[in-house]
């Protein structure tokens, strides 16, 4: 039996030998594409060479991709554990070819795969091709069925309609017929009963699609017409973990050996046996499956948090931790144990995980004790609104407390219904899809964007001069018009620019496009499917004509002295903390640098001042840019070069060079490390387990800061009498301040007893209570001190009015003896009634409560209120 790490083998070394080259994965977390938060299939990192926006180094490739499917299109997270062949993290599979063979080959390799190498019986295969469509004026793919017909009888050749056997990217783009190739793996009693073709694409989970061919011949327009590809494509996905079950002869991709030793790990910590009881087998299934999903997006770079993709993967996160706290007993954080494990099974294939193996396990120790905080704090509230809901006479609690219990705290609908069960109560299942509905529509609105067929006026690349000019003479290739809420703008290629498009954190440059009389200004600079596209309001007037681009160059220096500055940084970090420091995200534009770093615990002062000495003194050194182009990703590394994980590099790179500063970089950096003038850091701070962030300025603003900063000492010293030893006389002032303020604590105190006592004195009765009253200008802190020397007193069969106003401001005060609580007397209710006459509200507890008011006329009233609400209560 062949175990998953040689499967995976067999497929690119076949490969291989039909003259493919194989191609490392692509990080699964997706960072300049903005239509994209993960690689959620193989073709993502080859799609600028399919758009037809850059020429591709081989004809022909062949990987094992690393996808992630939850959100959007390809959303699977619910199905996961559930059944045996849905994940959210998978591998697929690929071979491409841009140009090159085309349906023939794909399907005949495809068979000697499947048959000739790996040995899987013919009679249980199956292939589908697209049946045509009259909507669109398609036929049918007679091309691929004849191909077909050269392996597989015709009834195991099945029509397939538009939704499963035509591909599309998106609304727009290339797109085309496909074939699948499914596998029938039931016993041969049932296969007798049923023939599998009345079953491909039936979700049979013993009848499934392993392998899918793309034939990518057309490109669809904004007003839906098809139109063929100049180079046509093939696009091969297959499931790795689903060719793994079939060749390991298991009826689950949970049985093979790709998650059987996590699955085992998970049962041992839990003390259960898999197989036993199923909600506990979907469980230890979640669990093993969401583990790999986090672990891989952890090792690319992306952390969980609230937004965007961070969220995505927090919701994977506590999704698994939830199933093991409801139906494993887990009750403590579990899930970083595994990770050692995660490691065995597919460390060797991607060397990502075991070089970030501390980070990973820290990230999520973090995440999952904080949930498990959440759903303490999420089973106390649902315990309250049970109780409320109870003694209202209910046996239904609102979907929208369920909806508010999920989205404001995390705690998902299941663990809330299977407590209400326990209790003999149920939630509005209705009332919260309605909820949720609401809130998919208003995200939905928040991100539509439409945009209309790109006019193409001259065909060619944009060349990308921005390193060497900061202004040059150039044409517009296309452009089109995109709309989002309720807004436009234009997107515009140019045939040379000097425009920075927005990547590695950096952001894009603005500036104008000249065309004789007119001046058409440049909002932003973006990257889409790797092509720059430069963001423009309005069109020009003539958008033939020959157009001068120039970048803001204040701007740009700005910019460019922020970004230099973080790589001296880095640099800086990794002398001073140690080598394990590395770049985990950045944010470069012309105010400041955000620049983010794995290490365990928070810096000192110390280590924050001598990482500033250390990049400073570069800084002055006056370094001369040396800066390396198109250099051999080995050179590269042999430089000294560091690459990160999560960051997607080609065969060739630039490497940028300052001392001990060798980095992978596509951005703009200064000429000379004097350049950058000096570099202060801000702030530093956590942003996640094992992660810090750190703020800084350069240049320009540097010296506003110290400015800020002079300007204080100045007004300080000024304050006080220019001191010559500012330290001093500040701590000076402090202690005389606290000297005084005891000295006005103690006089307010004396003035509280006083007051206590004459109240007292002054008492009076209302239906056998004694009531103290203070009435007109007072000090509402003596009062309330007063009101606390009466509540120690420990009187009884007590209540203590208070009317009183101080600086236009009315306040009303009832205190009530504890056996006069008892007997059911309530200072807050009191108060709240009383505060009308003030204009006012306020409340408290039932023995002491407060309120205050607009109108200081009203404090007669309401203290006639209050001793009439006593009257009616006693």
């Amino acid at each position: 039996m062949l175990t998953a790490k040689e499967i995976r083998e067999s497929f690119k070394t076949f490969f291989e030998g039909k003259g493919h080259q194989i191609v490392p994965s692509a990080p699964m977390v997706v960072k300049d594409d903005p239509t994209l938060m993960f690689t959620n299939a193989g073709m993502n990192q080859f799609k600028d060479i399919i758009l037809g926006h850059k020429d591709p180094l081989w004809r022909r490739a062949t990987d094992s991709q690393k996808c992630l499917r939850v959100s959007g299109k390809h959303n699977d997270l619910e199905e996961v554990g559930h059944d045996t062949y849905h994940h959210t993290m998978f591998e697929m599979l690929g071979n491409w070819s841009f140009g090159d063979y085309f349906k023939h080959e794909a399907i005949d390799w495809a068979w000697e795969f499947l048959v000739d190498v790996l040995k899987i019986d013919p009679k249980n295969l199956y292939a589908t091709v697209f049946e045509g469509s009259a909507e669109e004026g398609l036929d049918r793919d007679n091309e691929a069925a004849s191909f077909w017909e050269a392996h597989l009888p015709k009834d195991h050749i099945i029509n397939g309609n538009k939704h499963d056997n035509f591909w599309e990217m998106g609304d727009t783009g290339p797109c085309g017929p496909c074939s699948e190739i499914h596998i029938d793996l039931r016993d041969e009693a049932e296969k007798a009963k049923v023939p599998g073709a009345e079953l491909v694409n039936k979700d049979n989970p013993l009848v499934i699609e392993i392998w899918n061919l793309v034939f990518m011949q057309y490109e669809r327009h904004a007003d839906g017409s098809l139109h063929p590809l100049p180079a046509k494509v093939i696009d091969t996905g297959m499931g790795f973990e689903r060719l793994c079950m079939v060749m390991q002869g298991t009826k689950s991709n949970y049985d093979t050996d790709v998650f059987q030793p996590m699955i085992q790990a998970i049962g041992s910590i839990a003390g259960v046996k898999y197989g036993e009881k199923e909600e506990q087998d979907v469980a230890m299934r979640v669990i093993a499956d969401h583990l790999r999903a986090i672990a891989f997006s952890i090792a690319d770079g992306q952390l969980p948090s609230n937004a965007k993709a961070g969220y995505v993967i927090r919701r994977i996160l506590r999704r698994a931790v939830r199933y093991g706290f409801t139906f494993l007993d887990l009750k403590e954080a579990f899930m970083y144990r595994l990770i050692d494990t995660l490691i065995e099974s597919m460390g060797e294939a991607y060397p990502e995980l075991p070089a970030q193996a501390t980070l990973i396990k820290h990230v999520i120790k973090e995440e999952e004790e904080s949930f498990l905080r959440t759903l303490a704090t999420g089973i106390k509230m649902i315990e309250g609104i049970i109780a409320d809901t109870k003694k209202a006479g209910k046996t239904q609690i609102e979907g929208v407390q369920a909806f508010t219990l999920y989205d404001t705290y995390g705690f998902p609908l299941d663990l809330t219904e299977l407590i209400l069960k326990e209790n003999g109560m149920s939630v509005s299942e209705d009332e919260f899809n309605a909820e949720m509905e609401k809130q998919k529509a208003r995200a939905r609105n928040a991100a539509a964007t439409e945009a209309t067929d790109w006019v193409t006026l001259r065909e060619g690349n944009t060349e990308f001069v921005g390193y060497d000019l900061l202004e040059c003479d150039t044409e517009i290739l296309r452009y089109r018009k995109v709309t989002q809420k309720n807004s436009s703008y234009y997107q515009v290629v140019l045939s040379r620019t000097p425009f920075y498009a927005e990547m590695g954190g950096q952001v894009g440059d603005k500036g104008v496009l000249t065309a004789g009389d007119e001046v058409v200004e440049v909002t932003n600079t973006k990257r889409e499917n790797n092509l720059p596209v430069h963001i423009l309001k309005k069109m020009p007037a003539d958008v033939n004509a020959t157009f001068h681009a120039a970048i803001n160059k204040e701007a740009r220096q700005a910019i460019s002295c922020n970004h230099t500055a973080t790589h001296l940084l880095h640099a800086a970090l990794r002398q001073v903390l140690g080598t394990h420091v590395e770049q985990k995200g950045s944010l470069v534009d012309a105010t400041m640098l955000r620049f983010d770093f794995s290490h365990f615990k928070k810096m000192t002062l110390e280590e924050i001042r001598e990482v500033e000495r250390v990049a400073n003194a570069m800084i002055r050194r006056a370094t001369a840019l040396e800066e390396h182009r198109n250099l051999p990703i080995a050179e590269a590394k042999a430089m000294g070069a560091m690459a990160l994980f999560g960051e997607k590099y080609g065969d060739s790179v630039r490497v940028v060079k300052y001392d001990d500063s060798v980095e992978l970089c596509g951005g703009t950096h200064v000429a000379n490390t004097g350049n950058i003038g000096f570099v202060k850091i801000l702030s530093e701070s956590s942003i996640a387990a094992g992660i810090r962030r750190i703020e800084a300025i350069t240049g320009a603003a540097a010296e506003d800061y110290l400015y800020e900063v002079e300007d204080v000492m100045l007004n300080l010293r000024s304050l006080l009498n220019n001191a010559p030893d500012l330290v001093s006389a500040v701590a000076k002032s402090l202690n005389e301040n606290t000297s005084l303020q005891k000295q006005v604590e103690g006089y307010m105190m004396d003035a509280a007893k006083n007051l206590r006592d004459e109240i007292y004195r002054n008492a009076s009765e209302i239906s056998g209570i004694r009531i103290l009253k203070i009435y007109g200008i007072a000090d509402p802190e003596i009062v309330r001190s007063t009101v606390f020397l009466v509540k120690n007193d420990a009187p009884e069969n007590t209540i203590l009015l208070a009317a009183t106003r101080m600086a236009g401001k009315p306040t009303l005060t009832i205190f009530i003896s504890d056996d006069l609580v008892k007997n059911g007397m309530n200072a807050g209710k009191m108060v709240r009634e009383a505060a009308k006459a003030i204009q006012g509200g306020g409340g408290g507890q039932p023995g002491f409560a407060q309120a205050g008011g607009r109108n200081e006329e009203g404090i007669s009233v309401a203290m006639e209120k209050m001793e009439a609400l006593v009257a009616a209560e006693a």
